[in-house]
């Protein structure tokens, strides 16, 4: 059974942190299957809105630097899964102007600096998902950052064919505001 959890194999379901239920051997995570079939907060791009601080939508924004924004991706694949995202509104990696290209790439140096501090990772999966087959959910350029660890998949995730997230966003953002906020100035050559 997991910690938190009311319910096992047989037994009634009960409630996890993070909307999260387990029935019998799979945890439910209610609120990822509305959002991937196209219910979403009513606004016309999640990102622009977490950049303008709009309070309808979840803000998991970590540091603001130049034309950029880090943020903790709502449904991460593992802990410290950020997401770099421009402040206007872009679709496509072409579609930054030449001073943002660098500046972001650095940004993204520093990113991995933090995790590195904060999470130890084994490595990263460092990438766009750019066109409507790419499998992108959200049509504002982001780049992911996915920090990786040698034994990531456990038991639970193999035979329950659910991923297990080991910490809550809400800590994960406190926890990574507060490295950005101590490394990134210094990394930047801002503090």
């Amino acid at each position: 059974m997991i910690p938190g959890s009311q319910g096992g194999v047989g037994r009634r379901p009960g409630p996890l942190h993070g909307g999260m239920v387990k029935r019998d051997k799979h945890l439910v995570v209610a609120n990822k299957l509305d959002y991937s079939r196209g219910k979403r907060p009513p606004v016309d791009c999640i990102l622009c809105s977490v950049a303008q601080d709009d309070p309808r939508v979840d803000n998991l924004r970590l540091y603001r630097h130049g034309p950029f924004f880090v943020t903790l991706n709502l449904y991460p694949y593992n802990p410290g899964h950020l997401m770099i995202v421009p402040e206007r509104h872009i679709t496509d990696v072409r579609q930054l102007e030449p001073p943002e290209v660098p500046e972001l790439h650095r940004l993204t140096q520093v990113a991995l600096e933090v995790l590195d501090a904060e999470y130890h990772p084994g490595g990263y999966n460092v990438g766009y998902n750019l066109g409507p087959a790419s499998g992108a959910s959200i049509e504002h350029l982001h780049l992911q950052i996915v920090p990786r660890y040698r034994s990531e998949v456990g038991f639970f995730d193999i035979l329950s064919d659910s991923r297990v997230i080991v910490e809550e966003p809400q800590v994960t953002k406190e926890r990574l505001q507060r490295a950005f906020a101590g490394m990134a100035p210094g990394l930047l050559g801002t503090g």
